[in-house]
């Protein structure tokens, strides 16, 4: 069993217990080591960690007899060598961007200086260079030379090595078929953005009813926060894509109690595509009217100049395959204009007979 360790060394451990300003860690020996609590502590005082949870440290040196363990250095414990052993294992370094110099910046780590390029402060942000002079930030040092004379850092590293243990984190719970609450980041033209967690997933518009949405914007807000289901996860590409109406009972599972061969039907046009008419039945479900069923039309009719979506459109059912989704239609007259047909065909003349064009001619 190991009895002690090397300044800079790396230690896999386990968290035990967390007090009021440390974190207690396994360091393989009868006394506990530590880590300052405030390292695992977010902007809003939410502690990262939890007991049990593996972490990864540096060891610093003893501080009042005990083992003082870090996941970055800073001003306090960044001396020449504990830097030199940073960049030989890649432990992170804590620094404040002094100003703008020619290609980037310079920034002090303790009483060391360091040149951090352009692209390498930030990582996906549109932050302007100005707005990161007088920030206290995380760096990885990428080269040491001169004997710590000449250092160069990197904060873009740090920030992407954050996002690939968060992006493993959430590959490990964000799986096809996990049900997830989400809150709608931005809406697009094809969908809408969902933050989980920090990370954002698409909300196809084709998933977000069984409805036909034609405008995401129309029944989703920015900020609003949603249920869905993960439909997609390619955490490879870091795309993941969620639907709303995976969470609703499909209309389609009791299309065949409600719809039938034969009825008739008056609906509105929901989509008016090159081969025909789509009709809205009920909600959720749509009919094909064929165009070759349409009347006074050809193959060669632009349908779209002569139909409008939202107009009123009465339909004959014809086939139903529910195992699909297909519904064939066939063109029926109105509601309307069966009762004004039958109203028609009711009216009787003086002599209690049905009315006869002929006979009335007859009796002039």
């Amino acid at each position: 069993m190991k009895n002690q360790f090397e300044v800079g060394e790396e230690l896999e451990t386990t968290v035990v217990q967390i007090g009021a300003d440390t974190i207690f860690i396994d360091v393989g020996l009868k006394s506990e080591g530590f880590v300052d609590k405030a390292e695992f502590t977010d902007e809003d005082g939410n502690v990262r960690v939890k007991e049990g949870d593996k972490i990864k440290v540096y060891f610093v040196g003893d501080t009042r007899g005990e083992l003082h363990f870090t996941t970055r250095l800073s001003g306090e414990n960044a001396g020449d060598e504990m830097l030199e052993k940073a960049f030989k294992s890649g432990l992170p370094v804590e620094g404040t961007v002094e100003k703008i110099i020619k290609g980037g910046f310079e920034v002090k780590i303790g009483t060391a200086r360091a040149f951090c390029p352009y692209s390498q402060m930030g990582y996906r942000t549109r932050e302007e260079p100005n707005d990161f002079v007088g920030r206290h930030l995380t760096f990885l040092i990428t080269e040491y030379k001169n004997d710590g004379k000449d250092l160069i850092v990197s904060n873009r590293r740090v920030l992407e090595q954050a996002e690939q243990q968060k992006i493993a984190s959430l590959a490990e719970t964000l799986t096809v078929g996990t049900k997830i609450t989400g809150t709608v980041k931005s809406l697009q033209s094809y969908g809408a953005f969902i933050d989980i967690d920090g990370f954002q997933a698409l909300l196809p518009i084709s998933e977000i009813s069984h409805e036909r949405v034609k405008d995401a914007a129309d029944v989703l807000s920015v900020g609003q926060q949603i249920e869905a289901v993960v439909i997609k996860a390619d955490w490879k590409q870091e795309k993941v894509s969620v639907s709303m109406k995976a969470l609703e009972k499909d209309p389609w599972e009791d299309a065949t109690d409600a719809i039938k061969p034969g009825d008739k039907i008056d609906g509105k046009i929901a989509r008016v595509a090159p081969f025909g008419l789509f009709v809205n039945l009920a909600k959720g479900i749509d009919g094909l009217v064929h165009i070759s069923a349409l009347e006074d039309v050809s193959a060669s009719t632009n349908l779209a100049k002569k139909f409008k979506v939202g107009e009123s459109f009465s339909v004959v059912v014809d086939k139903i395959d529910a195992a699909e989704k297909r519904i064939s239609l066939l063109p029926a007259s109105s509601a309307e204009q069966d009762q004004s047909a039958a109203k028609y065909l009711s009216s009787q003349d003086d002599d209690g007979e049905s009315y006869n064009p002929f006979a009335a001619l007859l009796k002039k």
